[in-house]
């Protein structure tokens, strides 16, 4: 196959909650994370073909290297749909085709008949047959597959084509689909319901090609539900994890998400703390029952919420924790209510979002047969929109929103917060954390622009002092909640 010059293109995101965008100023970074999906791809592609990644959250992208391409290459989740829509503009300006994919065009293909080729679902299936299109010179527009790809043949990213100083994480992939069915939920539609996973020698090889390329610090593993097939992870995979830590002199941290049933299972807990496992995102959704039913949500069904919360905090894991307003069965108490929920579990990190229908999923098929849909949705459900009319009033339930927002990221209730959970908190692992010197820039800068400059000054420096004093070794986590508080309450308001 003639070689080609590929441009890999990750679209910017705007301002969101997970973005971080206020935080990673304390740190010097300038993203959160790499685009993986891209750098996946570029590892498909032909190895004669020369490649350039440019990651729009990192910097903006020069006509010139438009020119300088064959083609370029998007992948984008929905929250980017403006700045996709602003890279094709760009392209077809300059004449460069554009090969697109990844879960905004798997979702929305009708909506971008201005790409050249779109290359969906997964591209350990559909890339294949796209580029021997493309060597015969018969490519067509479109792509795709009803079947799931093998994951244990996925490749290792191509990390060579970015710089790691730029991002605060890196992320690898273990596993893909979820056994659940919330109906609000589209990775079992992008991924299946049936858990595939890589293997353990994979998973070592990618850690070991992070470790020698130099990267030391946090490991986000993006799976949807780490826990999907609890006997391997205990079985296989955690224990090999754990003698490579062990090997390497524990280099990362590891963040992921993970189901509420996590709770259940100590030893698995325990073997995720032993791994290096600090963080875990649950989906908790709503504290209502009749909600939770409404939803398919069943696995957060008649348990005690909190005490399954504390119970992995106390095993060492930080729980950060997903919540959702908008059911039909919400009941007008439901704003109290999740307030009360969120201040007494300890949840920091607490994503409260509008229910929004995203296409393909059960909820948007239920609401476009009762006619209630009236947008799309924008990707981002704590941008105060709906794109369907609720059960409750819209004012009501946009107030309702609004004061649970208002309230838990207010320094008062959020600083009470923090305190709670570090009060708590137990890490059983020694901290793994390389000291540097962008974290002691950090804690200057949360000092200036908090501590003396900020609203929240007062309960600043009442966690500063409380935790020098009372838990001294979560002193650096302290200061990190300080800081993603600062970035909550700014992603905010404009809103409040």
């Amino acid at each position: 196959m003639m070689a080609k010059k590929i441009l890999l293109v990750y679209p910017k995101y705007p301002e969101t909650f997970w973005g971080f965008k206020y935080a990673i100023k304390f740190i010097s970074k300038k993203s959160v994370y790499p685009p993986l999906g891209l750098l996946t791809v570029a590892a498909l592609l032909p190895s004669s073909w020369e490649k350039k990644l440019v990651d729009l959250n990192v910097r903006t992208l020069r006509d010139k290297e438009l020119k300088w391409a064959d083609y370029v290459f998007i992948s984008a989740m929905d929250v980017q749909k403006k700045s996709v829509k602003e890279i094709i503009g760009q392209c077809q300006k300059l004449g460069t085709k554009i090969v697109a994919g990844g879960p905004l065009f798997t979702s929305n293909p009708d909506q971008f008949p201005d790409i050249d080729y779109l290359v969906l679902n997964e591209a350990e299936i559909t890339l294949a047959p796209f580029l021997k299109d493309l060597q015969n010179g018969t490519a067509k527009h479109l792509y795709f597959s009803d079947t799931w790809a093998n994951i244990e043949k996925t490749p290792l990213p191509l990390w060579q084509l970015i710089n790691f100083k730029n991002y605060t994480a890196m992320n690898i992939q273990y596993s893909r689909g979820c056994p659940f069915n919330c109906d609000f939920c589209d990775i079992t539609i992008l991924y299946g319901r049936q858990v595939r996973t890589k293997n353990k020698q994979q998973i070592l090889t990618e850690l070991n090609s992070l470790y020698f390329l130099g990267w030391r610090g946090v490991v986000f593993i993006v799976d949807d539900n780490f826990i999907g097939n609890t006997v391997k992870l205990k079985t296989q995979i955690l224990p090999a994890l754990i003698n490579w830590t062990k090997k390497n002199k524990q280099p990362f941290t590891f963040h992921t998400e993970s189901s509420i049933n996590l709770a259940d299972d100590p030893e698995l807990i325990s073997l995720m703390v032993q791994t290096g496992f600090n963080t875990v995102f649950i989906g908790i959704e709503t504290v209502h029952e009749e909600s939770l039913a409404e939803c398919g949500k069943f696995q957060n069904q008649n348990r005690n919420l909190i005490e399954s919360i504390k119970k992995i905090q106390r095993l060492g894991l930080q729980v950060q924790g997903g919540f959702i307003v908008g059911f039909d069965h919400d009941p007008q108490s439901i704003f109290d209510a999740q307030i009360k929920f969120i201040q007494k579990s300890g949840i920091i990190t607490a994503m409260v979002g509008l229910l929004n229908a995203v296409r393909g999923t059960r909820l948007y098929q239920r609401l476009e047969q009762e006619k209630r849909l009236i947008k799309s949705f924008s990707g981002n459900n704590t941008d105060f929109s709906l794109n369907f009319i609720p059960k409750m009033n819209s004012k009501t339930l946009l107030a309702g929103y609004k004061k649970i927002i208002k309230t838990i990221y207010a320094p008062k209730y959020y600083y009470r917060r923090v305190k709670t959970f570090l009060g708590e908190y137990r890490p059983l692992t020694k901290n793994r954390g390389q000291f540097k010197l962008c974290y002691l820039m950090a804690l200057l800068k949360s000092v200036l622009r908090l501590g003396i400059l900020g609203k929240e000054r007062w309960y600043y420096w009442g966690l500063f002092f409380w935790t020098l004093s009372t838990r001294p070794k979560l002193f650096p986590l302290a200061i990190t909640f300080s800081i993603h508080g600062f970035h909550y309450r700014k992603i905010f308001e404009k809103y409040l």
